[in-house]
């Protein structure tokens, strides 16, 4: 049986959105039942429902939060004890690379922290990153990049 949510999301993303022939908009019925064939607990299929219509929900929130071209990022005690140095700086070189904006930035925090995981790791990341994004409207080459990263799996990133 399959327990983590951020599984059933990733399994939920390769069969809806990155299958050219699926229904980009399936229904919970669908999901659930994709989900069920697949082996994911219920408990987990729901919280990876909940989590997908709160990333829908939270697009237009994020865009009210302007933070300045020049600042910097600094995580509370919970957002550094679950996102490691790894992870931390990861982010920060996908900002700096264009492929995130401050506030994409945010919304992956927002989604990575609703997670409810422990640690994560940085394979992990890279699909709330691409999840994200794919999500974001104007973000079609950011996604681009993303999938390369996440896709073509280099071994290293410059800083």
């Amino acid at each position: 049986m399959k327990e983590n949510v951020l599984d059933a999301l990733m399994y939920l993303f390769e069969q809806y959105y990155l299958d050219d022939d699926s229904n980009l908009t399936p229904d919970h019925d669908s999901i659930k039942d994709r989900l069920n064939e697949a082996g994911f607990l219920e408990g987990e299929i729901d919280k990876a429902i909940h989590w997908l219509e709160e990333l829908a929900d939270n697009q237009h929130l994020i865009d009210t939060i302007v933070p300045a071209n020049r600042s910097f990022r600094i995580y509370t005690d919970q957002e550094a004890a679950r996102l490691n140095k790894e992870c931390r700086g990861f982010l920060i070189f996908l900002e700096q690379s264009g492929i995130l904006t401050p506030l994409s930035r945010e919304l992956v925090i927002e989604r990575f922290m609703a997670l409810n995981t422990d640690e994560i790791d940085l394979e992990q990341l890279k699909w709330v990153v691409l999840m994200v994004l794919f999500t974001r409207p104007g973000e079609e080459e950011a996604y681009a990049w993303m999938e390369d990263l996440v896709f073509d799996n280099p071994t290293g990133y410059l800083h």
